[in-house]
Formats: structure tokens, sequence, C-alpha cells
């Protein structure tokens, strides 16, 4: 055979593979009924270019590692105490001042399989988080100390100051089951504010969820008084983090599929209608309010062109995610190739104040949330093992 004509079964070959990807590497291949969705992107001129130059977040203290797994959010009771956390094998822990003490669980089912795992990560409990829970967001009612959980897999829930066995509040609206709830607030006279990032994909699939663009995505009110579940807004592509404003006259929540901040109107001559606030650098995980009324965001990534084409083009986007390329190296093209952690600060009317910046990963690789409290910031990670603590001082 000749050079030639190898070259041509080579390529034949390859094609083949491609096209069938017999051994399931494609992040899709388990999902026939896959469909990729145009992302609202805004134009790529209007997106912020500040950078921290000084990488400021290198700075950082990590503590508990390997004590905490995935410890998505970062709440501190009423009278100071914490922090608490959700991990990954369904718990939600309370730091003591001295050690890591079991507060609640979201699940009934506390089986052997919902045990801690020894030299464990985050990713080592997702096939069974569905059965033992995955609590995310975390706000404490500061009248009464409850804590208000969104899980993941069984909704919105409530534990007393007490802990144990978290109390399911509602696990659907308008006869949609939440399928993928994320993250609550609760305002001063007992309202609870979350978000439901998908009626489609499970948090399991949050992967297929961020690829696929779709847009089922909710923002939802839970009436206590009434037990009454009510959509405030619909059809958003990954709601995420939600965070009530300081003096309660707006919530904000983050657009993560946009990445945008988007402000909803409670009070006032705008109330029950939304607006953009910011457009952000890169893509959100959770927002939260500061004591002088501004609002820390938690970015996943920057935007980089590569993402901001696929965006647009979901065709193009399908085309390259049925391609044998493993998930991880499909994740990693959308981050711009290494895991890296930023955090903004915007005033209530949307103005960038603060930026900080790990751009290497070198000590602070994600961050789902800031939880700012006296002078320091506090860092969750969904995927990581520890927490990090920042001083702004």
């Amino acid at each position: 055979m000749t050079l030639v004509g190898a070259l041509a079964v080579l390529f034949l070959l390859l094609a083949l593979y491609c096209g069938f990807d017999p051994f399931g590497h494609s992040p899709i291949a388990d999902f026939p009924e896959f469909e990729a969705l145009k992302v609202d992107l805004p134009a790529w001129s209007d997106v912020p270019t500040d950078a921290d130059s000084e990488n400021l977040l290198q700075k950082s203290e990590i503590k508990f590692l390997n004590q905490v797994q995935g410890p998505e959010s970062i709440a501190f009771d009423p009278l100071g105490r914490g922090p608490y956390t959700g991990v990954a094998d369904g718990r939600i822990l309370f730091w003591n001042g001295h050690s890591w003490t079991d507060f609640a669980y979201t699940s009934s089912n506390r089986s052997e399989i919902c045990n801690p795992i020894a030299s464990a990560t985050p990713f080592s409990y997702v096939k069974n988080e569905h059965i033992c829970g995955r609590p995310l967001g975390l706000r404490f009612d500061k009248r009464t100390g409850d804590l208000y959980i969104a899980d993941a897999y069984f909704g919105l829930m409530k534990v007393g100051p007490e802990g144990g066995l978290a109390t399911s509040l509602t696990t659907e609206a308008e006869g949609v089951p939440l399928r993928f709830t994320n993250d609550v607030d609760v305002d001063a006279e007992g309202n609870v504010y979350f978000t439901d990032s998908s009626t489609k994909y499970p948090r399991r699939n949050f992967i297929q969820l961020v690829f696929s663009g779709e847009n089922s995505g909710r923002v939802l009110k839970y009436n206590p008084a009434t037990g009454e579940t009510t959509v405030l807004v619909r059809n958003v592509q990954f709601p995420n983090g939600i965070s009530l404003s300081k003096d309660g006259s707006f919530f904000v929540f983050c657009e993560a599929a946009i990445g945008r901040l988007r402000k909803f109107w409670l009070k006032g001559n705008k109330a029950g209608t939304s607006e953009v606030l910011a457009i952000l650098p890169g893509f959100p995980d959770n927002v939260r309010v500061n004591e002088d009324g501004d609002f820390w965001v938690a970015i996943h990534c920057r935007r980089y062109m590569y993402t901001y084409i696929n965006g647009h083009y979901p065709q193009l986007r399908k085309f390259i995610l049925k391609l044998p390329i493993p998930t991880r190296i499909q994740y990693l093209l959308q981050i711009g190739w290494r895991v890296h952690a930023m955090v903004v600060k915007y005033s209530p009317e949307g103005k960038l104040l603060q930026i900080l910046e790990d751009s290497s990963g070198k000590v602070v690789r994600a961050v789902s949330e800031v939880e700012e409290r006296d002078g320091k910031l506090w860092f969750g990670s969904v995927l990581m093992p520890f927490v990090a603590v920042y001083d702004l001082k």
C-alpha cells in the first residue's frame, strides 16, 4: 500500500471513530435527545475586561483542607456562629470553633452509601447524591434561626436552630417538579426566594445543562403562610445564585449561561419587573450581599472567544460535543484550559467596584460563593476540598 493509500485508510478510520464514538467518550453519548440552544450572550464589546493584575486571591488562606468536600455555600447563624456548609455527601456541617460537627441533613437515607469516603473528592459522591441529598444554597432566617436549604434533588427545605433532618417545604411549582434547586434567600417577612436551574437536567448532569444552553430554569417564591410556590421569572438559561438587596426592595440573581446579574423588583413602581443589572466578566455561580448593600459574585471562569462562538452557534457546539472528546477536555476548552478563581463586587446600581483573581489557580482554584464577614471573604467551592479566606484589611 502506498503512503497516500495508508493515509486515506487512516483518515477513514479516524472519521468512522469520530462519527460513531464506539467507546462513548462524547459528553452527550448517553443523551440521545440532547439539543443545543443559542445562548443569549451580550455583545463581546460589552464584556468587562477589568482584571486583578496582582492576583490578590493568591494571598488567601486555605482552611480545612480535605475536611470538607465541595462546600458550595457558606453561612453564619444569627448568633454569629459558624461557618455552616453543605458538603458532597449530603450533610450540612457546623464549625464549632474546634472541629466540624454534623448539623443537619436533607435525606432520611443515611445508609452506608452516604458515609464520608476516605481520600474522596467532591466528585466521588455524584453517583449517589440523588439518594443522599446535595445541599447547595444555605440561608438563615435572622428572626427565627431556621436554616433554609436549597437541595439539588429534594427541593426547598428548612431545619430548625438545633439541626437534624430537614423538612421539605416544596418540591414543585405549577405542577412542574423542581429538578435542580440551587440557591435560596429569605426576606424579613419570611418569604423565601430560590432558583431551580433546570426542569430537564438534574445537578449530576450539570455539564450537559451548561453545554445545552436550555432555558427551562426558573426563579421562584415560597410563601410560608400559605405554602404556595409561585414562579416569578421563567425561561431562564441556568439561573444560579440569588440574593436580596439590603433594603429588601429587590433581589438579584445570576444568569449563569449568559453571564449576567439580573435585578427583580419586589417593591415600588417597578415591582414584578426585571432588568439587567450588570454584564459580568465571566460566568457566575452564587451572589451574596454584604453589610454595605453591595453584591459579591463568584465567577466560575472568565469568558473566552471559544465559548462565545459556541454560544452563538448551537449546531457547531453540538457537532463538537458529538466528537469522542472526553467531558473533562470539553470542559477545559470552555474555561480557557485552566481552573482559576475570580470574585467581583458590584454596587446596587450595577457598578463594578472590585475584582479579585487567582488567574493561574495557584491557591484558589475555584469559587462557588463569597460571604463577607468581619473584614474577611469566605469562599466556598462545589469543586474543591477546602474553604478559602481572604483578608480585606
